[in-house]
């Protein structure tokens, strides 16, 4: 006890929407083995409604830097935390913000800059889900990289079986060309399916020129940003998804909805969906590139058409999808737990 009414661990994850995502296994794993603590996320504000879907976060403290850098600072307030979790990076600014607080203890990975880490070795290839996961079992905290739904929405889905596309990602490296995407939704459109296009709230101009060019309505064009609740709903009553990777490639997994991942320059080994399941699909060509480039990624320019429709084929059809039940404090039981 710290001398705060409660007990508090601290965890920094402050990056995106896939990475938050991709860091729910380690955040359940430590709601289980933390019961009594308050589990304290520092991360940025609009991603506090993805935070409380989790089931594992009791407060949000906000929480960003530009890109994938560390925070300068962390607005934490009274007695050090219990514990301070690093889900952020490998090295010592992320180590240090949280050293800075006096916790009463750090997991993190061990780096010769930071000797008073004294966690497990950092590795560069792993799975970017078992790689937390297995930072907290160093530390003797069991955890399931498995364990990543998400409970279904409430709202529902503003286009109930559509098939989604999202062009837009973290960098230029990850983008899909517009036009590929243009020509997957006009044959699918030609087939009789619904097709919804999505982006984030910088991505306006690139979701408007694949409307345009798949000759959309409006009613089908999803920009902007829209509210994590009505994202949600959406990917999880789809049909199913096709994006690069990035955060909604996460959330299908999250909502079990079948999903057509377009990889590269990063290979699905160390950001994709689990492998082996059928309803996710991960196309790659490699080899590996720069994540950070400004140009498509060669490795993702590998991907036709063809191939990107031959893998929807193959998706199962809505109806094979497991059923989740909500339980009384938000989270899932059922299958929610379950490998994806």
């Amino acid at each position: 006890m710290t001398g705060h009414a409660v007990p508090r661990l601290l965890v920094l994850r402050a990056l995106g929407l896939g990475d938050l995502l991709a860091g729910v296994p380690a955040l359940r794993a430590l709601r289980r083995g933390f019961p009594e603590h308050e589990l304290v996320l520092a991360a940025p504000a609009e991603l506090a409604p993805v935070a409380a879907a989790t089931g594992a976060v009791g407060r949000l403290l906000d929480a960003s830097a530009p890109g994938r850098a560390v925070p300068r600072r962390i607005g934490w307030t009274g007695p050090p935390p219990d514990v301070a979790v690093d889900l952020h990076g490998n090295g010592p600014p992320s180590h240090r913000l949280l050293a800075g607080l006096g916790p009463g203890r750090l997991f993190a990975f061990a780096h010769p800059g930071t000797p008073e880490a004294e966690g497990p070795r950092w590795c560069a290839d792993e799975h970017e889900r078992e790689r937390w996961c297995r930072l907290l079992r160093w530390y003797g905290v069991d955890a399931d990289p498995t364990d990543l739904r998400l409970a279904p929405p409430t709202a529902p889905s503003p286009a109930p079986g559509a098939v989604v596309l999202h062009p837009g990602a973290g960098s230029p490296a990850r983008c899909w060309p517009v036009e590929r995407f243009a020509a997957v939704a006009e044959a699918l459109r030609a087939r009789g399916h619904r097709v919804v296009v999505t982006g984030g709230a910088d991505e306006g101009d690139l979701v408007a020129r694949l409307a345009k060019r798949a000759g959309l309505p409006d009613t089908d064009v999803f920009g902007g940003g829209p509210s994590f609740d009505r994202f949600s709903a959406l990917v999880a009553g789809a049909r199913a998804v096709v994006s690069g990777d990035t955060g909604i490639a996460h959330l299908a997994v999250a909502h079990a909805t079948p999903s057509v991942t377009l990889c590269g320059p990063v290979p699905p080994s160390r950001w994709g969906p689990p492998p082996g399941d059928p309803r996710h699909l991960a196309l790659w060509h490699g080899p590996p590139g720069d994540p950070h480039g400004r140009r498509p990624d060669p490795a993702l320019l590998r991907i036709g058409t063809d191939e990107v429709l031959n893998a929807l084929d193959a998706l199962p059809e809505p109806s094979d999808r497991p059923r989740s039940t909500r339980t009384r404090n938000g989270t899932c039981n059922g299958t929610c737990n379950a490998h994806p």
